[in-house]
């Protein structure tokens, strides 16, 4: 049986998160016919990415009264479509960048040897996703109490004045903890070990808030609730065994996030936590016209608004590497 030959690209996105959009929407409009691949239930997100997984978003630029998450996913890629991005629902399951023009296949591709689709340039932006417990009562309570995200839902009516659980004893764990103490009536910090991973200068800030209470060789093993709500957390602790119960509002989990890099994991430069290194100040990555953007590159700020910035960032700068690249072929 013959197989067509693959779909050839200016440039591919793959993701479909805000960095993913606000480059398609800047490709679009420098009439560079971009294709992106949303993904369907990549890396366990609908296409949309973790937007999709929040409810309230108050700290988008553009919308006073706050938006929904899926209701602003839903606008990005109506404008990105607008702006001329053909989007498929497809997963890209392998991406071979070992020669030009890039080799993408989609998911379900019977044919290992040939690829879907080919690409000049690609835009990553795969995103990353918080590391979750699993906890007994987790699903049921996630959004309804449970968070990966205090910077994003810290601020929700649900945790004013409540006590809030945040699990995790490194920097971004202390933060967070210290953030919510801006709205909760307490924050109770469970850490695994007996020492706090944190930084010397966050340890000392979290162990000397008024307003928090650091547990020792404590882990959660259970998220409870009145049905609708999230009312406390089951604890145990790592030494003695001993169950306890804290009454808690919010949980939140500060455990680290994993970055979708495994379709290019040992053929671009990743650092030591599997982040894409890029050039400082641009998108550019160790392979040239592969520009990273969004949530794979970034875990420090993880946020919507930096990484749609960083999206602009990757189109304009693929968009000058395609000008390069016709300059050179005439």
């Amino acid at each position: 049986m013959a197989h067509s030959a693959p779909h050839h690209h200016n440039v591919a996105i793959i993701g479909s998160g805000p960095a993913g959009h606000t480059a398609a929407i800047y490709l679009g409009r420098a009439d560079m016919k971009p294709v992106m691949f949303e993904g369907m239930m990549a890396n366990g997100f609908a296409p949309g990415g973790q937007l999709t997984t929040t409810t309230d978003v108050e700290n988008y630029p553009g919308f006073p009264e706050g938006v929904l998450g899926g209701e602003l996913m839903d606008k990005m890629r109506a404008q990105s479509v607008r702006c001329g991005t053909v989007i498929e629902t497809e997963t890209i399951t392998k991406l071979d960048l070992s020669s030009r023009p890039f080799k993408l296949w989609r998911e379900g591709s019977e044919n290992k040897s040939q690829p879907t689709d080919t690409a000049s340039a690609v835009v990553f932006a795969t995103g990353a996703s918080a590391r979750r417990m699993h906890l007994p009562g987790e699903d049921k309570y996630w959004q309804n109490g449970i968070s990966a995200c205090a910077v994003c839902d810290g601020a929700v009516p649900i945790f004013r004045n409540k006590p809030l659980v945040v699990v995790g004893g490194g920097d971004s764990a202390a933060e967070e903890s210290i953030y919510l103490t801006k709205y909760g009536s307490r924050v109770h910090v469970l850490v695994r070990r007996d020492v706090l991973r944190a930084s010397k200068v966050m340890a000392q800030r979290l162990l000397k808030h008024p307003k928090i209470t650091v547990h020792f060789n404590t882990v959660a093993t259970e998220a409870k609730g009145d049905g609708n709500l999230l009312t406390s957390v089951a604890t145990r602790n790592t030494k003695t065994s001993e169950p306890g119960e804290i009454a808690a509002g919010g949980l939140f989990y500060a455990i680290g996030h994993d970055p979708a890099t495994s379709l290019i994991k040992d053929q671009v430069n990743l650092d030591e936590d599997g982040y894409v290194k890029v050039v400082p100040g641009s998108s550019e990555t160790s392979v040239k016209g592969l520009f990273a953007c969004g949530d794979v590159v970034d875990k420090r700020y993880r946020q919507a608004v930096t990484s749609a910035g960083t999206g602009c960032m990757a189109a304009l700068d693929a968009e000058r590497y395609l000008t390069e690249l016709q300059e050179e072929q005439r």
